[in-house]
């Protein structure tokens, strides 16, 4: 996903080739505004209200919004013990978040003298995303982490012919499937349910949340958990795929057009 992560061009497993030389230690840091009004809020307080924010990328990690200390309500933390030092950055701080009697420990750290060569971050303070209770770009809640400038989600409808199997039963056969491209992962195949052997799965206790696509549930078969997922209610930006049901390629057998594909 995006440029550092996944197959990006400075992620952990590049598919590309430069046509040029660099020197780099294998870990890449991109530091860069973004021109939009972040939030963020702990029990009903903001903590952080941005309107000059700016996006960390880093190898292999999901992007980090890194704030102007001035837009941090100071009010609300209180200095920690704890310091932790990246060979990339430098020595972190760090600070906890105390909201009447609720404290959120360690939630932002800062680099108050950054290493040589790295993007600067003196001034600018972070949070661990999933300690605070809510986030805002604009007027819009977003979840797990912030949304990826270079994160470029495609759908296709495709007529090619997917079958997909497991111990030899079919559960999936459809030419009229929705292909998603997404930067850095593998493509998925959305299924419409009316070809898909909805009898076969069997929902699951798992829900995981995608910054760009929402809230999933899962499905498994006997003896096999968690083999397939859906979005019943997607974001808007990926509205195209609601309902439909898409496979694990790694846990499943799957073939297009004849053509068995690895797991």
């Amino acid at each position: 996903m995006s440029l550092t992560l996944g197959t990006g061009p400075f992620g952990p497993h590049a598919r590309g080739h430069f046509n040029f030389a660099y020197e780099s230690p294998g870990h890449i840091l991109y530091l860069e505004p973004r021109d939009r009004r972040v939030r963020g809020e702990v029990s009903g307080r903001t903590v952080v209200d941005s309107e000059r924010p700016y996006l960390l990328h880093e190898t292999g990690l999901p992007p980090v919004y890194y704030f102007p200390a001035d837009d941090v309500d100071a009010s609300l933390l209180e200095p920690s013990d704890t310091v932790t030092v990246c060979p990339f950055k430098g020595t972190a701080s760090y600070h906890h978040v105390v909201v009447g009697d609720r404290r959120v420990p360690d939630a932002v750290w800062s680099y108050p003298e950054p290493v040589g060569g790295a993007p600067p971050l003196a001034g600018l303070m972070a949070f661990y995303f999933d300690r605070l209770d809510r986030w805002f770009e604009e007027d819009e809640e977003i979840h797990v982490h912030p949304t990826d400038p270079y994160h470029r989600i495609d759908l296709r409808r495709s007529h090619r012919h997917v079958t997909v199997s497991l111990g030899g039963r079919t559960l999936a056969d459809t030419k009229d499937a929705v292909w998603l491209f997404e930067t850095g992962l593998p493509v998925r195949r959305y299924i419409p349910p009316e070809d898909v052997d909805m009898d076969a799965l069997r929902r699951s206790d798992t829900v995981t949340r995608d910054p760009y696509k929402g809230e999933a549930v899962h499905y498994g078969v006997e003896g096999h958990d968690d083999i397939a997922w859906s979005y019943p209610d997607p974001l808007p930006e990926t509205a195209r795929i609601a309902g439909l049901i898409a496979f694990y390629d790694d846990r499943v057998d799957v073939v297009i057009d004849g053509e068995p594909q690895a797991r």
